[in-house]
């Protein structure tokens, strides 16, 4: 999207029709808000990125978890756990380049969000603790990293929108993956201090871009998956939110409700996407009285929050359900 994407806005904005995506590019979503958002609010049209499994499930997600919870949630942590088959997992290294070219410029993206000028999210509740890059979870029995993908830039401007445009609490948020035992641990962490020292510099880039499977221990290929390591391939993105019961005040005290709800689905980037995907453009087109009144260019919480989203894609695969209720 970084360099192709752009002009896709561009021609769906200046003719009139609304534009979603897939990308999982914080730059590419966030210069496109920056450029285009005025202009679409004037044309009445929407544009929606990140509509794949970057980031619906983690968007839609914690919006889920909130309406679940009989008070006010607060703060929300995702654990993402993929699972694959006697195949193992197999990327598309289109994946792979998106994360060379998004780190290597990551002055670039904190520029831009200067220029944005975004408000800051207030801290509603106890504030959500920062864990370590790595640390183990005894819920799932496996070392845990911090998620590098889009979530939390994407679910930062949902909860930036609602708060500031719908006077809704903001949530604060965490994103995580689980990635097994000490082994996989070492390995990640090797794999990942290799990626960002090559990707500093062009000569490194190119290696990265020339060599994915070599430097990625062959999750990530110029092939993309096979259909056995598709149909083999499965996530499940959990979250566990705390909050404050009815009648509880957010800002006295420590958060006394919590709640465990779990967004599953099938193989992420290539039958869990276009599932989300179309099932995003048919919210668009079926649930106009809910969108927002004004176009613009948004995140699928904030276009999507009121649609009936969620139930169409519980409906096809890509399943939301509580699996604890709120316990005070």
């Amino acid at each position: 999207y970084r360099f192709f994407g752009e002009p896709v806005v561009e021609a769906c904005v200046e003719n009139g029709a609304s534009c979603i995506d897939i990308s999982g590019e914080p730059q590419f979503l966030e210069g496109m808000y920056l450029k285009y958002n005025e202009r679409a609010a004037e044309k009445g049209v929407y544009v929606v990125g990140s509509c794949g499994f970057d980031s619906i499930p983690a968007d839609m997600g914690v919006l889920y978890t909130r309406d679940k919870l009989k008070g006010t949630l607060t703060a929300v942590e995702s654990f993402l756990s993929v699972k694959s088959g006697s195949e193992g997992l197999g990327v598309h290294d289109g994946t792979w380049k998106s994360a060379v070219y998004g780190l290597a410029d990551e002055a670039s993206l904190k520029k831009l969000r200067k220029q944005i000028g975004y408000a800051p999210v207030p801290v509603v509740g106890a504030k959500l603790k920062k864990r370590g890059f790595t640390f183990y979870s005894p819920e799932f029995k496996e070392y845990c990293l911090t998620f590098m993908g889009s979530d939390g830039s994407v679910v930062k401007r949902t909860q930036r929108y609602l708060h500031t445009e719908l006077q809704q609490t903001p949530v604060q948020y965490g994103a995580y993956v689980t990635v097994g035992g000490l082994g996989s641990v070492i390995k990640l962490m090797f794999l990942g201090m290799l990626f960002l020292l090559l990707v500093k510099f062009n000569f490194g880039r190119k290696l990265l871009t020339k060599y994915p499977e070599f430097f990625s221990a062959g999750y990530f290929t110029k092939k993309g998956p096979t259909q056995k390591q598709m149909d083999g391939t499965s996530f499940t993105m959990t979250f566990f939110g705390e909050g404050y019961s009815e009648g509880q005040d957010p800002e006295k005290g420590k958060p006394n409700v919590k709640i465990c709800t779990e967004v599953k689905g099938p193989e992420p980037g290539y039958v869990a996407t276009p599932i989300a995907m179309v099932q995003a453009a048919l919210s668009l087109l079926e649930d106009a009285a809910s969108l927002p009144k004004r176009g613009g260019v948004y995140s699928p919480g904030a276009v999507f929050s009121k649609t009936k989203l969620i139930d169409r894609l519980n409906k096809r695969g890509v399943e939301f359900s509580v699996i604890s209720k709120p316990e005070v």
